[in-house]
């Protein structure tokens, strides 16, 4: 069908134009010109478009057509065709200019360097384009040159082309054979035009920078050029122009992380040199106040630290290992602006990474004195402004800041050791200046506490007196520092299980805490962190906790930091006396249902976060039952049963009230899970009212959460064999509506949780009652659906079929705890008979074409266990497969051949480890990728 490029024309204008009002015409004509891009016709309504050169907008459109079917619908152009789209995209490149519209020109540059990659027969694209447009051709135009040559390493390795292996190895070699050409041609462009045209000079770097993404050794031959003190000069000197300036670092940062792969040595020297000879050029930035000019210095003393940091590990003070690059860095460091500091920190995390893995006290002394410096920088930079007068809230950038800080003490704290850290902080704190200065004192202990996990707990020295000056800080003390405070001693917990007597001090200085609004949420997740470890010492102030749960309402504390006292507080209980588990579970219960039943019975409307919302008191709930772990002998009766009992009626109340809210069913059916988990199967007389009633909701509402909560019923119930008939009718009440809503337009796309929680729940069939749910009539739905599911890519529902499969097998395999061997071997092998085939060549067709390389794990997992079941049928099966699969990419290049074919093949049925077949599998997939 024909399109009109006036109709076009006006849908573009429509879609652009901010005049127009009606936004149903808006949404109506974007629709529509999606729709044309996804059509046959779009390369010709594009050109056509690109000729007529209407206005702005219709270029764009047209660039950005061409360019997104090119990247993803080459394959719509038969081969033949491709040579007369190469002319007429030339024919455009050549009308582009430096006063065209830079996003017409990048997307038209783009859409010529994909068309290169793709297209096979076009033999010497880089050639081919400097002889048209180079400084030596006969009508040069270096704009559209120096685009194309910046975007061709950019997109060679994109994954949405699609080119395969083998034509990224052909692009590989060709890519290093230009290198040479590559320098050449930017020589001559600096040299001509670097020092009078500015915007031709920032290409060529942007270019330089886009090619030292291929490394090659060929890059030595830049020691001949221009090119290396071209941007030396540039960098060296911050007053020129800022973006031309960040271009050059860029530059600089791209071969730096270039030489770390190919160690040229005598350019890295060169480089080098010239980098460790800008100290005097960032102190000139740092006196023009050119935070622009300082962030790239930080940034090329971080990049050439990562380069040279293992040099620097095993040659400490020689030649490339020169620590001088540290000194900058601390130079770096020392600014006053944090976010400067922050550039450096990748350097350091690799350090750190770098020294681990070397293990050797006497490399670690070597830097030792560095690291001191740096957390000592480190504690300047968290230093608060001395009039902030609030806790600091955690949108603000410097919240978050600190928060990048503490994580990287962490990992570098262990090369000058964390007593020492914590010591250097205790005499900072010493310090006559920092008792007048909140914010002085604030900022030591903030540091402290990034290392107080890490403090060997008997250490008698350092902790005492600094927890001393703490729990005596006077009423009136800063909010900051009081909030540090509390975060200091939960972060000290371990220490303070290791020291009782400090423990009813602790207790008292936390529950005082409460009372004041800022300081009442830190201090409840400080209480239950110190309840988590000091549980064999804090059952004698069991009763004082159980009045701060009483009272917690009367604080202003976050729902999240009750749930965690509540789980502190319920896993000291599991430890007491049973007399006691069972009044004290019921008075810790009853405060939850008491305020869901009042909300139930006076109709009060969810919201969400506050006392109103049902899912506060289900969450407290769920956090008391999932807790509470008494132990109980075989044949007793589980303290907690009678109060699972007694909170149910509220909970199926809960159910049928809001039963159309999906996020209070979902922390409904949490909280029955560990109520079920809690008391195990004495949990009985709940089973059929449960089944019953979740079974009703999903079939009026769909919500997946029913599904989940039936699996966590079959796991418990399903061994019994009284128990099984009702849980399979529940399974085949649950199967049609799943079925139909899976089998929907992009139905297991659309619904992954549905996926995921259905396949669970079929899992655990397999797992608990194998022989009833194969003879079941709803396994045959539940197979065809698993088989088209396998390949959604989706992680956890993707994970959950391939489970359900693996479970599947397992099933038909000899188990010693069953002794129905034969009827399950008999059922899962007509299974397979039937449905076989169709999986593996799905698994493959998944594998090579839809899901990302992390997920194959799973597909090589099943291979393994079909494998490991009837070895012979899946080989079939796969060679099956293997000879239906396109073998050409969209640009007509033979994607794999059948030599790599039989390797595949070989390498997977010859496999004797999941771990053989991951790894064939990923380097498969890349033949189409």
């Amino acid at each position: 069908m024909e399109v009109d490029v006036s109709e076009v024309l006006a849908a573009i204008g429509t879609l652009y134009d901010a005049q127009v009002q009606d936004r149903q015409k808006h949404d109506q004509a974007s629709r529509w010109l999606g729709q044309l891009q996804r059509s046959v016709q779009a390369w010709k309504v594009a050109d056509q478009l690109l000729h007529l050169k209407h206005d702005g907008n219709s270029c764009f459109f047209a660039a950005q057509t061409l360019r997104t079917k090119i990247q993803l619908y080459f394959g719509e152009l038969p081969v033949e065709a491709h040579a007369s789209l190469r002319a007429s995209m030339l024919e455009h490149m050549s009308h582009i200019t430096e006063h065209t519209y830079q996003g017409i020109a990048t997307q038209l540059c783009v859409a010529l360097a994909d068309l290169a990659l793709h297209m096979a027969s076009w033999s010497d694209p880089i050639g081919d384009l400097i002889t048209q447009f180079g400084p030596e051709s006969s009508k040069p135009n270096l704009v559209p040159l120096l685009e194309v040559l910046i975007a061709l390493p950019e997109e060679l390795h994109s994954r949405q082309l699609r080119l395969g292996l083998n034509r990224r190895k052909q692009l590989d070699e060709y890519f290093h054979s230009q290198v040479p050409n590559i320098t050449k041609i930017l020589h001559l462009v600096v040299v001509s035009e670097g020092a009078t045209k500015e915007s031709t000079h920032l290409k060529a770097l942007r270019c330089l920078a886009s090619w030292f993404n291929i490394h090659s050794q060929n890059w030595v031959l830049l020691l001949n050029t221009c090119l290396v003190d071209d941007i030396l000069t540039v960098v060296g000197n911050p007053q020129v122009a800022p973006r031309l300036h960040e271009i050059a670092t860029d530059c600089v940062c791209s071969a730096m992380i270039m030489l770390e792969a190919e160690r040229i040595q005598p350019l890295a020297e060169t480089l080098f040199a010239g980098v460790l000879q800008m100290g005097n050029a960032y102190h000139l930035a740092v006196a023009l106040e050119d935070i622009n000019a300082i962030t790239n210095y930080a940034r090329i003393f971080s990049e050439l630290g990562e380069t040279l940091v293992e040099v620097m590990v095993e040659q400490p003070g020689q030649g490339l290992g020169s620590l001088q690059v540290l000194h900058l860095l601390l130079t770096c460091i020392g600014h006053h602006d944090w976010e400067v500091a922050e550039i450096t920190f990748n350097f350091w995390y690799k350090l750190s990474e770098v020294l681990y893995k070397k293990n050797c006290d006497n490399v670690n002394e070597q830097f030792k004195p560095y690291v001191e410096r740096l957390i000592e920088a480190l504690y300047r930079h968290c230093q608060m402004e001395p009039d902030h007068d609030t806790i600091l809230a955690q949108q603000d950038d410097f919240y978050e800041f600190r928060e990048r800080v503490q994580e990287l003490i962490k990992d570098v704290v262990f090369i000058c050791g964390s007593k020492l850290c914590f010591q250097q902080m205790a005499h900072v704190l010493q310090a006559p200046d920092v008792a007048k200065n909140w914010n002085l004192m604030e900022a030591a202990l903030f540091i402290m506490q990034s290392v107080a996990k890490n403090l060997i707990p008997e250490e008698n020295e350092v902790v005492p007196p600094i927890l001393e000056g703490v729990l005596n800080q006077p009423e009136d003390v800063h909010l900051q520092v009081a909030f540090t405070s509390v975060q200091l001693m939960a972060e000290l917990n371990e220490w303070i299980a290791c020291h009782p007597n400090f423990l009813p001090h602790v207790l008292q200085f936390l529950t005082q805490r409460l009372h004041n609004k800022h300081l009442a949420t830190v201090s409840a997740k400080a209480l239950d962190a110190i309840c988590q470890s000091c549980r064999d010492h804090i059952e004698q102030h069991f009763d004082g906790l159980m009045q701060i749960i009483a009272s917690l309402d009367s604080f202003s504390i976050s729902n999240e930091a009750v749930v965690g006292l509540l789980k502190g507080v319920a896993s000291i209980l599991g430890r007491l006396p049973r007399s006691r588990i069972k009044d004290d579970m019921r008075q810790l219960c009853h405060l939850q249902i008491t305020s869901l039943g009042k909300l139930i019975e006076e109709n009060v409307p969810p919201e969400k976060n506050t006392k109103n919302d049902p899912v506060v008191w289900l969450d407290r709930l769920a956090a008391i039952f999932r807790n509470v772990n008494p132990t109980v002998q075989n044949g007793e009766q589980h303290p907690c049963q009678e109060v699972v009992m007694e909170v149910w009626p509220t909970l199926s109340l809960t159910f049928q009230k809001y039963s159309s809210d999906l996020r209070v069913m979902e922390h409904c059916c949490r909280c029955l899970r560990f109520a079920v988990r809690c008391v195990h199967q004495q949990s009985a007389p709940l089973l059929s009212p449960l089944v019953e009633q979740i079974v009703g909701l999903y079939v009026s509402h769909g919500h997946s959460c029913f599904l989940y909560l039936g699996s966590i019923l079959v796991d418990e119930y399903a061994s019994e064999a009284g128990c099984v008939g009702g849980l399979l009718a529940m399974l085949e009440a649950f199967t049609q509506p799943t079925f139909n809503l899976l089998t929907q337009p992009n139905g297991f796309r659309d619904h992954p949780d549905t996926v995921d929680d259905w396949f669970r729940l079929c899992a655990r069939f397999l797992q608990r009652a194998p022989v009833p749910f194969l003879q079941c009539s709803a396994v045959n739905t539940i197979l065809e659906c698993g088989i088209q599911a396998c390949m959604l890519d989706h992680k956890e529902a993707n994970s959950a079929v391939l489970k359900f499969f693996q479970d599947l097998i397992e099933a038909g395999r000899k188990r010693e705890d069953r002794p129905d061997f034969e009827t399950r071997r008999t059922l899962v092998t007509e299974i397979f008979k039937t449905h076989g085939e169709n999986l593996v060549g799905n698994l493959v067709t998944a594998a090579v074409f839809i899901l990302p390389q992390y997920m194959h794990h799973d597909v090589a997992e099943t291979f393994f266990q079909i494998m490991q079941y009837d070895r012979p049928k899946f080989c079939v099966w796969l060679e099956a497969k293997l000879k239906v699969l396109p073998t050409k990419n969209a640009g007509g290049v033979e994607a794999v051949s059948a030599t790599e074919l039989a390797e595949f093949h070989k390498a997977v049925t010859q496999a004797e480890r999941t771990k053989e077949i991951t790894r064939a599998l990923v380097d498969f997939s890349r033949f189409f990728s």
